[in-house]
Order: structure tokens, then sequence, then C-alpha cells
């Protein structure tokens, strides 16, 4: 079975058999795998260490091997054999792949690569290999750049082998922004900060004077929307990464500002704003500063979210007396609620595949996470705790970052991933006490 026959097993949505479980064989087979109630036997792989063609990329050699490695098995759908069950060694990047001694330890992907230094700059060639039909999967590549983008250079493999396995592009080669937060509960200080989405290359980008929240990525990834505190109330802020500088998205002070996105073509800026008493939605054009409300109701209408073409927008009101999703055209008019669920809904967020919305639940003192399809069917809880809140999708739509809070007195929040069938629950790596994560576009 080619590895293209299991795309639709790998990436299951909702845990629902979209493609029937692969045919019992009397011996194994090419990348067979077993599906049962959505529950898939990760995809065994090997991953021979890369081949260092000079003692000065001996060390990134080993790094770039270490973190392509952890990058597919933290998706859940990928194993590594261990080194110690190899048959084979990769003395060469030309070397002919020995494929009985790859077949006999089960890897039926086999990914092989070398490190060089070359004029200075790093050097990284890669390839894959569908072991048990014995044939190179796509064309080798490689990238180069300097020495310290190694690991840009590790999560480009590894989405490179996840997109030609899988069909779906891959997401390590991205970053999230997200809320640092240092201190006792009732007295917390809050930076917004950004890593690589592997917790990986921390920045500060504030520090600890004002209160912050709720970063959103531009379009690009060169800009960062955030809510701030600093005059006392909140405002929406827009931050330029390369210099790390912000400036009030509007010069009205008065207003309270809050719950920005950016618009998928990021000339304009959709966000909550409080006048005379009243919470509604409006969007600003960058480019002329002209603002336009959205929506104009007594009622509370927050957390807006475009779809990925632009012609909608998903946002939160409690016009029905408790707090609802609703979708309506992105220039306003007429909404229709898509939540029909027990519970309260907030912070929607439109999928980048254009196919779902993810937003948070709260039901039966429980706090969850969610998705549905955009007209409020096939709703699923992925997750339940003390406090889940604030989903942000991964670049591809597969994977879904959120905040989680302990109960108790000190409740540290953390940064958590699933993806979306429920599966692969994790907690993702940051320094100490983090929330509020947006998930970058990929990189560039």
């Amino acid at each position: 079975m080619p590895f293209k026959t299991i795309i639709h097993a790998l990436l299951l949505t909702f845990g629902a058999l979209f493609a029937p479980p692969a045919a019992a064989q009397d011996s194994p087979g090419p990348l067979r795998i077993e599906i049962t109630e959505g529950v898939i036997e990760p995809l065994p792989f090997a991953l021979p260490r890369f081949i260092a063609g000079s003692g000065s990329a001996d060390d990134a050699a080993a790094d770039i091997t270490r973190v392509i490695a952890a990058d597919l098995t933290g998706t859940g759908l990928f194993r590594e054999l261990p080194r110690d069950a190899h048959i084979s060694s990769v003395t060469s990047f030309d070397s002919p792949v020995q494929w009985q001694d790859w077949q006999a330890i089960n890897a039926q992907a086999l990914i092989t690569g070398s490190v060089t230094m070359e004029g200075g700059q790093l050097v990284v060639r890669f390839r894959l290999f569908d072991v048990f039909s014995e044939e190179p999967l796509g064309s080798g590549m490689q990238f180069v750049g300097p020495p310290d983008s190694w690991r840009r250079m590790a999560h480009r493999v590894a989405d490179n082998v996840y997109q030609r396995i899988t069909g779906e592009s891959g997401y390590f080669d991205s970053r999230v922004a997200f809320v640092t937060l240092e201190g006792p509960k009732n007295a917390r200080l809050r930076r917004l900060s950004i890593m690589d989405y592997d917790g990986a290359n921390l920045q500060n980008l504030t520090d600890s004077r004002s209160l912050v929240l709720a970063p959103r990525f531009s379009p690009d990834g060169d800009s960062i929307l955030y809510t701030s505190y600093e005059t006392g109330i909140p405002r929406v802020y827009i931050m330029d990464l390369a210099s790390v500088r912000a400036r009030p998205l509007e010069d009205d002070a008065l207003t309270m500002t809050f719950s920005p996105r950016f618009s998928p073509d990021g000339r304009s800026v959709i966000f909550s704003a409080e006048r005379g008493g009243n919470t509604d939605i409006y969007v600003l054009n960058l480019q002329t500063g002209e603002r336009r409300r959205l929506t104009d109701a007594p009622s509370i209408e927050t957390a807006p979210s475009f779809s990925p073409d632009g012609s909608q927008i998903v946002f939160e009101s409690d016009r029905s007396g408790t707090q609802q999703l609703y979708i309506m055209p992105a220039g306003g008019g007429e909404a229709r609620r898509i939540s029909r669920n027990d519970g309260r809904y907030g912070t929607p967020v439109w999928s980048p595949r254009g196919d779902m919305i993810a937003f948070t639940n709260q039901q039966d003192g429980r706090f969850h996470i969610g998705v549905m399809r955009i007209d409020g069917s096939e709703e699923r809880l992925l997750t339940s705790s003390f406090l889940d809140e604030g989903p942000t999708w991964a670049p591809n739509g597969r994977v879904i970052m959120f905040t989680r809070e302990t109960a108790g007195a000190d409740g540290a929040p953390a940064i958590y991933s699933v993806d979306i069938s429920g599966r692969n629950l994790q907690r993702v790596s940051t320094p100490g006490m983090a929330s509020d994560p947006a998930w970058s576009p990929l990189l560039r």
C-alpha cells in the first residue's frame, strides 16, 4: 500500500472513519495501518543520524536529526524505530538503500540526510523512501542557510516528510505568540512572548509593566495584534516583530478596544469596542483609517474571527440570553446562530482550511475545547478540564493549541495542544506559566 493510501487514515477528522481499514494481508505490506474507532497505529519510520560532511557540521547533524524525530513523533502519527534496532548503517548520502535490512525491522519510511558546511553556509540534504515499495517518495531536497538557522532547516525537513506522507502541509516551521506569566495568582506579571512552535528560541516582546492579552498574528507573520492595559483601559495595539515596536491601533484613547484579529488579506482589523456602555464589533481599514460598525445591538458582541476567504465572520454574543456563536457576512448584516448544544460558547476561531470552527465551551462546571462544522453540525468536544479556553489553529488546520489552567489557589496556566480528532493531548514546552497562544502561519 503506497504512502498516499493512508492520507485519510492519518488525518481523521472527529475520529470518523472516512477511509476503511486496510485489508488483512498474509505478510506485512507497505504502510499497513490498523484503524479502530479513530485510534491510529503510528507509522514506524527509521531516521539514521544525518551524515556530517565535516567536523564543524557534526553537532548540527546530530541536532537536526533530533529535531526532525521530535517533530514527527510529536504528531502522534509517526513512531521512530530506535537506532539500536537498525541493521544497516548509512555512511554516505549517496549509498544505495539496503531494503531488506529496513524491511526486517518493519521500517515503513526511511529518512536519510547529510549536513555540510559550504562557503560558510550550512547545507542540509535529505531523502525519503517508501521501504516496502523500495522507491523514493519524491526527489531529494536541500536547504541552505547560516549555521544558526539549523533548527529552521530541521523543521522544514520534517514539514516536507509530513507533507509527502500525508498529503497535507506541515506546521513545524512556525512560531507561537503567547503570554508569559510570573508571580502569585492575584498579582501576576504578564509579558508578551514569542517562540518556535516547539518552545525553542524564546523571546520576550514586552516588559511586565502592563497587563497584556490575546496576541494575534498577521497573515504574513510579520506583525502581532494584542490587547494592553498600558493606559488603564483595554486597547488594541499592533506590533512590528522586526523592530519590536508597538503602537495603538486607534487614536481614540477613551474607547475600550479588545479581541482583535486581522482580515485574511491583512488590510483590515476586526475587533470589539465598548462605547456608551455597549459592546459591538467594528472593522478598521489599516490603510485609510476608516472604522465601520458591524453590529448594533444591546447585547455583547465580541471575539470576531474571519473566514479564510474573508467573506464571513464568526463571533460570540449573548443576544439569546446566553453566550453563543453566530456567523454573519463580513460587511455586517443578519447573523445566524450556529451553536446548538448545551452550555455557553465563546472564543470562536475559523480554521485556516475553512471547514471548521474551534471554540471554548462551558457546561456542568467544566471547560472544553471543541470544534464544529461551519453550519454548527458535527460538534465535538476535544478536551475537558477545570479551565480550557482560547483555541488557536496550526497553519494546516489539523492541530489546536489552547490554555489550560489547573484548579487550586495557584492555578498554574499552561499551553496544551490536541489534534482535531481529540487525540494526542500534550503540554507545550514553555519556560514557566503561559497562556493565550496564537499560532503563526508557516514561516517564509
